[in-house]
């Protein structure tokens, strides 16, 4: 099995899971804060549909053999300002409205996935901060659907990502924290390498504490 192929299964399993969890949510709970600072249950949701929404979008543009940007600008605003603006207009909508919005969102990016041509896979569009090849499309919407549903705050936490999920972002992250090191400063601190891989890469996306450690907080 390919990393793209073990990735699209995650992310197809990972839908299915936040949608299984979101059976019932009510007003009440959509309006309650967040984990992220700032955000309601409702922007975090709004988030996930918007992301599978500009996913798609570059997806689609591959297919074409375009380069697509993930969240086009407008004559008014820029990329990163729309997206902005849409997350906040959608995060006050009642529950319903915003447990259909994520499901048919993530339905139509696994439609996308499904119907990608092999030479589309390796066409690039362009993300908020940089451009994105096609093939790391399903990693990284993997990754956004399990952390962003354990910063609902709801009945999912890191500690219930799948042991294979977090087994590859620990080692993305170990990548990334490798590369943001000077020379010789390479390799996690032994504080995080005796924790299991899911408070590893908790920690790295700076969603828990380790004892002895600052922050690490990455997401890239």
């Amino acid at each position: 099995m390919t990393d793209r192929e073990r990735a699209l299964r995650g992310v197809t399993a990972a839908h299915r899971t936040l949608e299984e969890r979101l059976v019932g949510l009510t007003d009440e709970q959509a309006r309650r804060p967040s984990l992220l600072p700032d955000w309601s249950v409702g922007h975090v949701l709004t988030h996930l549909a918007r992301n599978a929404d500009g996913l798609r979008n570059m997806l689609d543009g591959a297919e074409r053999g375009e380069v697509s940007e993930m969240y086009p600008a407008t004559t008014h605003s820029s990329g990163v300002e729309r997206r902005s603006a849409d997350i906040e207009a959608g995060s006050a909508r009642i529950a319903a409205a915003l447990v259909d919005d994520v499901r048919i969102a993530a339905a139509r990016l696994e439609l996308a996935f499904d119907s990608m041509s092999d030479g589309a896979w390796h066409g690039q569009g362009t993300a908020m901060f940089g451009p994105v090849v096609m093939t790391d499309v399903p990693q990284r919407r993997w990754t956004e659907v399990e952390v962003h549903h354990a910063d609902l705050g709801l009945s999912y936490g890191w500690q219930d990502w799948p042991i294979e999920f977090a087994r590859v972002e620990v080692q993305r992250l170990t990548m990334l924290w490798n590369s943001r090191r000077s020379m010789g400063m390479t390799g996690l601190p032994s504080e995080a390498l005796a924790v299991d891989d899911r408070h590893r890469a908790a920690w790295l996306l700076g969603r828990a504490r380790i004892a002895g450690l600052d922050a690490a907080g990455l997401m890239g």
